[in-house]
């Protein structure tokens, strides 16, 4: 089972897409440290996606020093010795400029957003006590 989803969406590659979606899966803590990361062969299947794409996918997140590969075990995510921070407000970007197309689209305000967004954020942070 793979632990993230891939929205897929025209105008991006899908191997871009699932690259995000695995980094974003690992930035919000769905796939921890240790945690097993799906086979080439999963990700083509479940994705309905190219081998030779999944490959990449891997490829490029063991180069970004997100996954390691350990012989006999498997593929798994690795501890992070990159700005945290730096990557998670990266990928928090591509959500606020989504969402906002969308608010504009709908006729919202930016004071309509913001209340939103800070009933959310205490709907969210209560959940967590």
């Amino acid at each position: 089972m793979i632990p993230f989803r891939v929205s897929f969406a025209p105008g991006t590659s899908l191997y871009e897409q699932v690259v995000y979606a695995a980094k974003k899966a690992v930035v919000s803590g769905q796939l921890r440290v240790g945690d097993p990361f799906p086979s080439v062969r999963e990700l083509s299947k479940t994705f309905k996606i190219n081998p030779n794409t999944a490959h990449r996918v891997v490829t490029q997140l063991v180069t970004e020093g997100i996954l390691e590969v350990h012989l006999g075990v498997g593929t798994v995510v690795t501890k992070r010795t990159g700005s945290s921070a730096a990557e998670r407000s990266k990928l928090l970007q591509k959500e606020f400029e989504q969402l906002i197309v969308e608010a504009k689209r709908l006729g919202l305000t930016f004071e309509d957003v913001t209340s939103a967004a800070a009933q959310h954020w205490k709907r969210l942070d209560g959940s967590k006590k």
